[in-house]
């Protein structure tokens, strides 16, 4: 009987033995390495799938356009022509040209003038056309400042092709000071003016 206590000890003893001895597994460490590489893997597989998911949408930029052009609109004299029975228009036969070294018979562009002055300037012109000039064939007034109450002198013969000719008209300086240029055309009994224009160009003082 007095064995069941030393056995009671003996096997406390052994247990006590068998929990000291067992020491609790140690924590395995991580892998640094290994942790990046899945951390990393785990982003591009997050990117790629967000990339797949992705549809990209075009946009139209817009095209850059100039701004148009703006040019100038010259009043061009009506040229000498005329429809004819068939209903064709042709060119007429009136034309003149001008030497830029004779054509000022006088009155130099630039002469001085008292207002209301009168004077008559006269040009020298050139039938370069293939029709005569002759009654009704006058010059009118084409534009710029002034008329200055210009009248055409009618022509004191017939101008044939080929022909040099003075033509004058009669004008009266405006009263203002100032600068004028006026400019006159050729024109035929129709009413329908020569392409070409000739000037006067006086300064009242």
């Amino acid at each position: 009987m007095k064995l069941k206590p030393v056995v009671i000890v003996i096997l406390i003893a052994m247990l006590a033995a068998a929990c000291g001895s067992a020491t609790p597994p140690a924590e395995s460490t991580p892998d640094v390495a290994a942790v990046r590489t899945s951390a990393a893997s785990t982003v591009i597989s997050e990117f790629t799938l967000t990339a797949a998911a992705f549809t990209p949408t075009l946009v139209s930029l817009p095209t850059e356009t100039s701004a148009p052009l703006i040019t100038a609109t010259a009043t061009v004299p009506p040229l000498a022509q005329v429809t004819n029975a068939s209903g064709t228009t042709v060119a007429l036969c009136d034309s003149l040209s001008i030497n830029v070294a004779t054509v000022d018979v006088n009155i130099p562009d630039g002469t001085t003038m008292t207002p209301g002055q009168d004077f008559i300037k006269t040009w020298k012109v050139k039938n370069n056309g293939s029709c005569p000039w002759g009654a009704g064939y006058e010059l009118v007034y084409a534009g710029y400042s002034d008329d200055m109450s210009g009248q055409f002198q009618p022509l004191a013969a017939v101008v044939q092709p080929g022909q040099e000719v003075e033509v004058s008209v009669q004008f009266q300086a405006p009263d203002a000071a100032g600068e004028y240029l006026s400019a006159w055309q050729m024109e035929n009994p129709a009413g329908i003016t020569f392409e070409e224009i000739i000037f006067v160009k006086i300064i009242v003082q």
